[in-house]
Parts: structure tokens; C-alpha cells; sequence
């Protein structure tokens, strides 16, 4: 076999077709990567060599053809494949050599474009910004799938003695195995994924991305050996030659052992730097235990995405093709675009119906030859699991952040994003959230990016609990109360009692005190009077096991806030100044609601006192920092103030609790007092509740968006005074997660995924010179290649 596959290297490298075959490819490849600005690794802006593992396959479909297609035709058509034969060689060893040299060719074709990843690494910002890893892994996919196309393109050449009609062949059949499959799933709406399976590509992107699946791995062997397989029949049945039944009836067992054992049985290498195609195994264990199959439609495709969303869309069809790696067949995708082939006058209607099934639109600017052009696009999936629909949004927008930090942000919550939408989904739909009404609470202008949040994965609406029935309370997963000004009744305290005693959970928002912002900047010289409120939750918050005190915590870690210094020309002197008010909550706790996160931003909190109660587990979220000062009230607070530099020395204290999580079985409030009588009927009061959960945090603005001058909100935790995001949005995200679902699938939000991006200064300077290495310089050095093994050659034949 070794003197076969000598023999094949060294006639093929000895031929000037074998050059400018291998040529010929690069060429192309460099002008697709580095000129054409469709697929311009150089206009893509990132730092990665996505575009070369994506269009390598279509050009293999030509080169592999054109190294294989003389292998065995013009062994046969010169008469010498009669001579090989009688050597002592056996058909398999004569084809394995052959096939090895194939591969071997291949290889070759594949090492001047290195030049590309030294281009990228050198181009990154910082400089060598590039997944190493990650580029290995890609090109052992890319090597899988051109030894697959080699044992394709040997057998096409057994058929005939002609190389056309061996190259011919060779192409279509890749084509035809590569990308065939998934249109025939298509043909008739014929959806079904075992048909996509038996192609290349469902395997080649999985493994393209830098993840080596052990079932992609065997699926490529098994491709392979089958092709050779039919080669070596072909070859016997020209020369009449009786088959070996006993060797073939071997193969066919072996390749029915490696499909069962890669079906039942498989593993996952990871070679991206961050392990980003690593599912959890928090994911895995919903996958695993789908109770009903799930099919999820995304709607991000389409034609002349910019780079971003690209990769974006790329981000997203990978996750859900790990996710389905785990669940036994349950999880099927599609990935479509809603308005393709839609006349523009029907548009509207179909972004009207998708907008009531929970699925926006999004007005994408596209750069095109003539300038901009305007592209309704929709960054949405919608998860369905029998007759329950759960939208899922895959866009994270953050006010302040740049374009490729939002898309970073989003790729790292996709796996978060889908998990959790699918075992809602499962569990029968969105869980409700009640934010109650009727004592002042939260206006729905002020809650109105924390309703937005909550919108894909939760179902929430207001909740008077002066008309909401106690039985229709208990369809409420969460009910949270934002920040009441007016006291509460003892018939709505005991709704709320009998909600918890049956297992409910509670989200209390708290402002134990007066003090107010605009109050303040609105009253003459500045100044409050800030006292306690009576909202009549004392006794019923102590008996859970808290105590919100009548105070204000000032804390030099704490944000700021615009004043008016002065004028210049009739123009006020807006300058920003430290609030000391307004606290930065920093989470210490490992707990996963706030592990993690990011300073979270308060107004006027006050202390808490946590209150050991038996069955009731207490966790601390929230604290200030160790510089805060604990005031009294009634006090007077005045803006004054910020003119004076606070003393470090008095700001020296213990960490006040601002936030604690309450976990057990609760006493009843009206263990020992009577049922109020407007309650209505006979109420089976419960004594000890069933295992529940309470948030108590002392501020009630916590959750509270801001409101522009005019009156559009702001995103949750965005400070547009400093232009700053804060973390309430994360906070209000895990707290729901965690009181009305898998406390774990908060951990999946932890995810971070490294943003590689280009020097795009650089490139605007240098991107000639680049387009000319990665075109010219593979060319190069084919050149210097050709020109040393002719060298060598005339030197060893010369005499």
C-alpha cells in the first residue's frame, strides 16, 4: 500500500496540472476572503476564519474532483491498473493507498492558508486576538469533510475511463450529498431531520464550528468507508472477480456497531478557548427530560444580513443544534423568513399576527451598493411544545452599549434564552406575575422596561387585590408589590397571608420613608422632611421574619446625580455629584440571584433586621458598602449637602442589609387573630404554609425604569444622567427565575463569550497590502513549492 500511495504523491506532484489545480483554488478562496466584500474576512470585523470554514466546502466540491478524478479512470484506460494487479497487492491495499494520497493532496492544498490565520491574529485587536483552538477545531472539520469528498470523488473515478465524466460525476455526487439531502427534506414541506441527517452538511457545520461530536466523527468514517466500499465493488465486478462475502458481511457489521454506538453513546470535544459549544449540564438535564417533543421556529434569516447578524444567526442555529444533541429526537428547528416571497402590500398584515404571538420586528439599516437600505428583520424565536406557544427573544438591547457588545451580550444568553423558554414551555406556559395596584405603587410608565423583560418568558399583569378573588390569587406564580405609598387593609394582608400559606411567592419593594427625588428638587431651598410611611406591613413582615426600620443609609459608594452650580452666558452649569443616597449595592452573596452581577443602583433605601424564625431559612442578597452611615428619622434631607465633602472617618460601618431572601414554611399573620369580615364566605383559613419563598428589599425604586423628558422610558438599571447600566435589569431576571422556576438556570446567565474583533483602523489603512498577502502570498508559495520539487527532482534524475 505505501509504494501505491508513493507512487500517487509523486506522479500527481510531478504534473503541472496538480499546481495549478491547487492554485487555482486558492486563488479563488483568497479573492472570496479577502476581496469580495459579500464574504470579505477584512469587512466582517471579526476576528475569526468563519467565512474560510463556509466557503471551502463549495470550492472542495471542484478540487477534490479534480485530484481524484485520474486515480483509477486513467489507470483503466491505459491498461497499467491490469499491471498494478498483478503485483502482490490486494484490491483494498491498492485503493487505500490511492485514497491516502488523495487526502494527503488535500492537505497540502490546505496549508498555505495559514497565511490566513497569521493575517487575522496579526489584524486583531489586541493583536493575536483569535481563537486558536477554535481554528484547529474548524479545520479537522474541514479536513473530515474533504477525506469524505476524496473517498466520493476515488469512487466516481472507478466508474469510467474518462476523467471528465470522472470529474463530473465526483461534483455532483458531493453537491448532491453535501447540500441534496436538506432540499429533499424541504421537497413537498416534507420536514423530517433523519432525511437532513444522512447529509454532510448538518454534520460538517456542527464540526466546522470547533466541536468535535463523536457521532460527526463516525458519521464522516462511516461516509468514507462506504465509497470505498463501493469502489472496491465496482472494480471487482469489472474484472468478474467473485466478492468476498465474509469481508463484506464484516464491514456491514462494523458499520452497524459504530452507528449504535455513536447514537447511544457519545462525547463532545470542545476546542473554542471560552468551551462556547460546551451545553451545561444544568441544559442538558431539561433536554434529556423533554416529557413532549418541541419544535422551536426561529425567524432571524434572510439575505444581505450585516456581519453582526450574521453571526448572530450563526450563534443561533449552533445552540439549538447542541441542545438538540441531548434530547433523544424531542427538539426540532426550523429557521425561516417570515415575509419571503410575501407581496409588500401583505407585509403588514404578517408583522401584525406576529406581534400578537409576542415575536417584534426590528427596522435593520442595510449598506448596499446605492447606500442604505431599510430591512424588516426579526431577531425572535417562538418555542412550541403541543398547544403552548412561549416567544423568545433573541436580541438583548442595552441602552449604551455599542453594536457588538449588544450582539455579544446576546450570543452569551442564548443558551439561558432557550432553556428556559423550552421548559416553560413544557411545563405548560409562561408562569403569571402580578405587580399590585391600588396603593400608589409603580406607575406602568415606571415599570415599564421591567414588563418588557419579563414579556418572553413570563406572563404579568396589575393585581388589585381589593377586587382579585383569593382563589384566582393562587394561578399567580410571583406576586410582587413595587413600592406601595398608601397603607393596605387587613383584608388585602390576609390574601396576601393565605397566597403564602398555600405556597406562593413574594416580592416586596419597600420604601420605608418619605423621601423623594423630585419632591426635593421641586420644594423651596432644597430641603425635606423625611419620615417613615404607614403602609400597616410591619407586624406581618416581622412575622415572616424581617423588619424594614425607619431610616436612610448614606453610602460614599453611591451614584450621582445632575445639579444645577452655576451659569455661564445665561446657560445653567449642569455638574454631577456624588448622592450619597444612592447607594451601589455590590452582591458578595455566592447566591445565584445576584452572583455575578453588576453594582445594583438604589434610591433612599433603609436598613433591614432579619429576625430568626423557626422552618425559615434567611440568605442575605443585598448589602451596602462598609462606608455608609446610618440616618434616623424624621430628618431633614437638603441638596445643600452635596456642597459639603463628607468625612470618610464618620462613614466607617458594618454593611447595612438592604435585600434578604426568605425560604420555608411561614406562620400564618392570623394564626391567632380573626378573618377580616370582608373577606366574604366561609375562608378555610391555613395556620403554616406550605414551602414558599419572600424577596424583601428596602427600596421600592429598585425596580423602577427612568422616564425621559418626554416620557419615553428608559431600559431597568440604565442611568441616563451618566450614561451608566447597572444591574437592576439582571436582578428583577433571577429573582423571577428563581421564585417561579429552576433556581439553576439562573447560573446559565453567567456565560461569557470573549468579543474577538478586528483593528478596524488598521484595516482601513492597511487593506490593500492585506488583500495582496492573502491572495498572492498561498500563490507564492505554490510557487516556491513547485519550483523546489523540480529542483530536486532534476537533481536526482539528472544521472
Amino acid at each position: 500500500m505505501y509504494q501505491i500511495f508513493k507512487k500517487e504523491i509523486v506522479s500527481y506532484l510531478s504534473s503541472l496540472v496538480a499546481y495549478v489545480t491547487i492554485g487555482l483554488f486558492l486563488l479563488v478562496l483568497g479573492l472570496f476572503l479577502w476581496v469580495f466584500p459579500d464574504t470579505s474576512i477584512l469587512d466582517y470585523g471579526y476576528a475569526g476564519l468563519d467565512s474560510l470554514f463556509n466557503i471551502a466546502p463549495f470550492l472542495f466540491m471542484f478540487l477534490i474532483p479534480a485530484i481524484t478524478m485520474r486515480s483509477l479512470a486513467e489507470e483503466r484506460k491505459e491498461g497499467t491498473f491490469e499491471l498494478l494487479v498483478t503485483r502482490p497487492l490486494t484490491d483494498l491495499q491498492i485503493v487505500l493507498g490511492k485514497y491516502l494520497a488523495s487526502v494527503l493532496l488535500l492537505l497540502c492544498a490546505l496549508l498555505p492558508t495559514l497565511v490566513y490565520y497569521f493575517t487575522v491574529s496579526t489584524l486583531g485587536a489586541p493583536q493575536g486576538n483569535i481563537d486558536t483552538g477554535g481554528v484547529i477545531g474548524s479545520y479537522i472539520g474541514l479536513f473530515l469533510l474533504g477525506s469524505g469528498f476524496a473517498a466520493i470523488g476515488l469512487f466516481a473515478s472507478a466508474i469510467t475511463k474518462n476523467q471528465i465524466i470522472a470529474f463530473a460525476l465526483a461534483v455532483f455526487l458531493c453537491f448532491f450529498i453535501f447540500s441534496g439531502f436538506d432540499s429533499l427534506s424541504g421537497l413537498l414541506s416534507l420536514q423530517d431531520y433523519s432525511i437532513q441527517y444522512l447529509g454532510i452538511t448538518e454534520h460538517y457545520q456542527s464540526v466546522s464550528r470547533g466541536v468535535l461530536d463523536t457521532r460527526d466523527l463516525a458519521y464522516f468514517i462511516i461516509l468514507a468507508a462506504i465509497f470505498i466500499a463501493l469502489t472496491l465493488f465496482v472494480l471487482m465486478r469489472q474484472r468478474q472477480k467473485p466478492m468476498n462475502m465474509k469481508a463484506a458481511g464484516a464491514c456491514l457489521a462494523g458499520v452497524i456497531v459504530l452507528l449504535i454506538l455513536s447514537k447511544f453513546s457519545f462525547t463532545r470535544f470542545d476546542f473554542t478557548k471560552e468551551k462556547r459549544y460546551t451545553i451545561s449540564q444544568i441544559s442538558r438535564n431539561v433536554m434529556d427530560s423533554l416529557p413532549k417533543p418541541v419544535r422551536v421556529t426561529v425567524f432571524l434569516k434572510g439575505d444581505n444580513f450585516p456581519a453582526g447578524m450574521k453571526r448572530l444567526q450563526y450563534a443561533t442555529r449552533d445552540m439549538l443544534n447542541d441542545l438538540q444533541a441531548y434530547s433523544h429526537g424531542k427538539l426540532q428547528f426550523d429557521i425561516i423568513d417570515p415575509l419571503k416571497n410575501v407581496p409588500e402590500n401583505q407585509q403588514d398584515t404578517i408583522i401584525k399576527a406576529l406581534s400578537e404571538r409576542g415575536i417584534d420586528a426590528t427596522n435593520l439599516s442595510v449598506k448596499t451598493d446605492n447606500g442604505q437600505m431599510q430591512k424588516i428583520i426579526f431577531p425572535a424565536a417562538m418555542v412550541t411544545a403541543g398547544d403552548i406557544e412561549v416567544p423568545v427573544s433573541l436580541l438583548q438591547t442595552r441602552e449604551g452599549a455599542n453594536e457588538d457588545e449588544v450582539l455579544n451580550n446576546s450570543i452569551q444568553n442564548l443558551e439561558y434564552a432557550f432553556t428556559s423558554t423550552i421548559k416553560k414551555a413544557v411545563a405548560n406556559g409562561r408562569p403569571r406575575i402580578g405587580f399590585t395596584e391600588g396603593h400608589g405603587e409603580l406607575t406602568d410608565l415606571q415599570l415599564y422596561d421591567a414588563h418588557k423583560n419579563l414579556a418572553d418568558g413570563f406572563l404579568f399583569g396589575r393585581v388589585d387585590l381589593k377586587q382579585l378573588p383569593l382563589d384566582s390569587m393562587k394561578k399567580l406564580a410571583l406576586l410582587v408589590i413595587p413600592k406601595p405609598v398608601e397603607p393596605f387593609t387587613e383584608l388585602e394582608k390576609f390574601k396576601i397571608d393565605q397566597y403564602l400559606m398555600g405556597g406562593g411567592k413574594l416580592l416586596w419593594s419597600i420604601d420605608q420613608v418619605t423621601a423623594e427625588m423630585d419632591s426635593l428638587r421641586h420644594i423651596k431651598d432644597n430641603q425635606q422632611m423625611v419620615f417613615g410611611k404607614k403602609l400597616n406591613l410591619d407586624d406581618q413582615l416581622f412575622n415572616y421574619g424581617v423588619r424594614i426600620n425607619y431610616d436612610l443609609i448614606a453610602d460614599m459608594n453611591c451614584a450621582e446625580i445632575p445639579i444645577t452650580t452655576g451659569g455661564i452666558g445665561g446657560a445653567p452649569q449642569i455638574q454631577m455629584l456624588h448622592w450619597l443616597f444612592y447607594p451601589l449595592f455590590l452582591p458578595m452573596s455566592k447566591h445565584p440571584v445576584v452572583k455575578n452581577l453588576e453594582a445594583i443602583r438604589s434610591e433612599f433605601p433603609s436598613t433591614i433586621d432579619t429576625l430568626g424564625i423557626k422552618n425559615v431559612k434567611t440568605t442575605v442578597l443585598l448589602t451596602s458598602s462598609p462606608f455608609n452611615k446610618r440616618i434616623n428619622t424624621p430628618y431633614m434631607m437638603s441638596l445643600q449637602a452635596l456642597e459639603q465633602e463628607p468625612d470618610p472617618a464618620t462613614f466607617q460601618s458594618a454593611p447595612k442589609i438592604t435585600g434578604v431572601l426568605l425560604e420555608g414554611s411561614f406562620k400564618s399573620v392570623f394564626l391567632n387573630r380573626p378573618v377580616p369580615d370582608s373577606i366574604g364566605g366561609h375562608i378555610n383559613k391555613a395556620a403554616a404554609s406550605k414551602p414558599a419563598k419572600i424577596v424583601v428589599i428596602s427600596d421600592g425604586d429598585i425596580f423602577k425604569n427612568q422616564v425621559a423628558a418626554d416620557g419615553s422610558p428608559y431600559p431597568l438599571g440604565y442611568d441616563h444622567y451618566t450614561h451608566k447600566n447597572y444591574g437592576n435589569r439582571n436582578l428583577l431576571l433571577n429573582l423571577a427565575e428563581y421564585l417561579t422556576g429552576d433556581a439553576r438556570l439562573i447560573a446559565l446567565r453567567d456565560k461569557e463569550i470573549q468579543l474577538r474583533l478586528l483593528n478596524r483602523a488598521r484595516i482601513r489603512n492597511e487593506k490593500l497590502y492585506w488583500q495582496l498577502i492573502n491572495t498572492a502570498g498561498p500563490l507564492l508559495l505554490v510557487l516556491i513549492f513547485a519550483i523546489f520539487q523540480h529542483y530536486f527532482r532534476k537533481r536526482k534524475y539528472a544521472h
